[in-house]
């Protein structure tokens, strides 16, 4: 059946891929924004961890839906794939935390599917969107041409790919903020590009050296040499200037102050963490953390940053990997991520017993503590009156 679907996709057309659309961008003032490129602000690269590897190492579950809600379905073929290991080569969190980063750096991830004779899905190989070329069949569905080390190409129909979109525009590929928000990935590249090259050259002395008239070209080609080898670079920032009689340094260029570099560089990391939705703290930016907020930061994240990351997850493994979705569904556990202090959990855990809602057994299963047997049994203490 499969080779009859290849047969007839052999006319699907390629699609405007997104790597193709990064490739015919024009450079950001005076810089080229790629995934590489940009990943090389530490801004970018700690919100891409942030996100990233917070999505990789929260539990993701396999439940079945049942009469009284559900259970966990440990014995799912996915479970293994999903929660321990999804390929020979890699642990679930370096494969999820792999797509993930994908996902943010360039707005689609890909991996392959590969069923067994039972049609069961037996292992999950991550693919680098560079290779993967996204082609669009006469009746609108999406087929995936994969290129390997070798040049070898193949194609994987979309049952046999597992594709992960952010901020799609067609429903067809996705989009990152870096693709969205080239100016401001720019902006961050160049003042740190900017920042490289003051301090090369010795961070304030950069001028016009002026000279007495009759001064040849090569008089002149002699003094520039000079200055630039006592003068540029780190190492020889401090050193006193000594010019030739009659010269003299005129400054023409602003200085860092002048520029006020350092506070653009503050907006870059504030400008990148609205791109990506992370609290400013997340990246390393604490001017505006506090002991109070930290609870309410993380809880901030996992609503307004995670949520969305984590669903995409979930309805993709239910639409692609899962072929009994009424019955099956993946989830992840975000209880750990929501938990507040110790007083605040042990107050709100002896208000959940006290008023019938929640069982001990259940708070013990909660915080990871051993079963006691007949714990459900006792009575409750009595709740004090106000």
């Amino acid at each position: 059946m499969k080779f009859i679907r290849r047969l007839l996709e052999k006319r699907a057309d390629v699609y405007d891929t997104y790597w193709d659309r990064y490739a015919a961008a024009q450079d950001v003032a005076g810089v080229s924004v790629t995934p590489g490129s940009a990943e090389g602000i530490s801004a970018v690269y700690a919100a891409v961890s942030a996100i990233s590897e917070s999505v990789a190492s929260l539990p993701l579950e396999i439940y079945r839906r049942t009469e009284d809600g559900r259970d966990k379905a440990r014995s799912h073929p996915l479970y293994k794939l999903l929660h321990t290991e999804p390929n020979a080569n890699q642990t679930a969190l370096e494969f999820r935390e792999m797509l993930q980063r994908h996902v943010l750096l360039r707005g689609n991830a890909f991996a392959e599917i590969r069923w067994n004779a039972a049609g069961r899905a037996e292992s999950l190989k991550a693919l680098h969107p560079d290779s993967v070329t996204v082609l669009v069949t006469p009746d609108d569905s999406l087929v995936y041409d994969v290129t390997d080390r070798h040049g070898h190409r193949r194609r994987l129909l979309s049952s046999e790919v597992l594709h992960l979109r952010y901020h799609s525009d067609d429903g067809l590929m996705g989009r990152s903020p870096i693709q969205v928000a080239r100016d401001t990935v720019g902006l961050a590249l160049a003042e740190r590009t900017h920042g490289e090259r003051m301090f090369a050259q010795g961070t304030k002395l950069s001028g016009v050296i002026q000279t007495q008239p009759g001064t040849t070209k090569t008089q002149a080609g002699e003094i520039r040499e000079s200055w630039a080898a006592g003068q540029a670079g780190v190492g020889n920032h401090g050193k006193t200037a000594v010019l030739p009689a009659g010269a003299e340094f005129k400054t023409v260029s602003m200085t860092l102050e002048d520029a006020e570099w350092i506070e653009a560089r503050r907006m870059s990391v504030e400008e990148v963490a609205r791109l990506f939705r992370v609290p400013p703290v997340l990246i390393g930016d604490l001017r505006e953390a506090n002991y109070s907020n930290a609870v309410e930061l993380g809880r901030y994240f996992v609503t307004h940053t995670l949520r969305r990351h984590l669903v995409m997850w979930e309805q993709a493994i239910g639409r692609t990997l899962i072929n009994d979705p009424a019955t099956f569904y993946a989830e992840h556990n975000v209880e750990g991520l929501l938990r507040g202090d110790s007083l605040k959990r042990a107050q709100f855990y002896q208000r959940a017993i006290e008023e019938g809602w929640m069982m001990r057994s259940e708070v013990r299963r909660l915080e990871n503590l051993p079963t006691i047997e007949g714990i459900d049994d006792e009575e409750a203490p009595p709740r004090p009156t106000e």
